[in-house]
């Protein structure tokens, strides 16, 4: 699953973890800085960019990209590899870069864009958590537009105007049974 910056695929991946536990989520491995709340080896592997380099350069990673210009992310390899070895559904969140890569690598995976309901709901949404300079969020706004050109690469596109709906939907292209919502 790719999409564009703010576009929720973490609140989707958070949705799809706490609803349909039996499908394992990869959990990448980033550059950046935690943001309040995220828990290492839960939300990401934060590592630094020396670690980094040495797991691309020993093909430790499915894929990698430098995002927005700043920092680094990958999928570990292994994790995923033995996930598919035990035919555990598997979703990866990861960017168009990395989308890019894994088709290459593993042609059959299914590839999922969410898409955001509109621009203005995405923009909404990036300045709305505040997690970003207002040059970060021009950045990201930046490399979104090309990403948003990208949909017709992916072989379904998914949007996110409800979370729970999205997570179904995405739930259903793996084959899965969606589930009704419990409190």
């Amino acid at each position: 699953m790719a999409g564009p910056t703010a576009v929720g695929k973490g609140t989707v991946s958070a949705d799809i973890r706490q609803r349909y536990p039996e499908v394992w989520l990869s959990v990448s491995v980033t550059t950046r800085e935690p943001r309040p709340g995220e828990i290492d080896a839960v939300n990401y592997h934060f590592v630094g960019p020396d670690r980094f380099a040495e797991m691309v350069a020993g093909g430790e990673l499915l894929e990698w990209a430098v995002v927005h210009g700043r920092h680094s992310y990958g999928t570990p390899r292994a994790q995923v590899e033995e996930q598919l070895l035990k035919d555990v559904p598997a979703l990866l969140e990861i960017d168009l870069q990395g989308a890019r890569q894994v088709k290459a690598s593993m042609p059959d995976a299914q590839f999922i864009f969410l898409a955001p309901p509109s621009w203005d709901e995405l923009v909404r949404r990036l300045t709305g958590r505040g997690t970003e300079s207002a040059e970060e969020q021009q950045r990201r706004l930046a490399t979104a537009k090309v990403e948003l050109a990208s949909q017709h690469e992916f072989d379904h596109v998914v949007i996110n105007d409800d979370v729970h709906r999205a997570t179904d939907e995405i739930i259903s292209l793996m084959g899965l049974t969606p589930r009704p919502v419990t409190q």
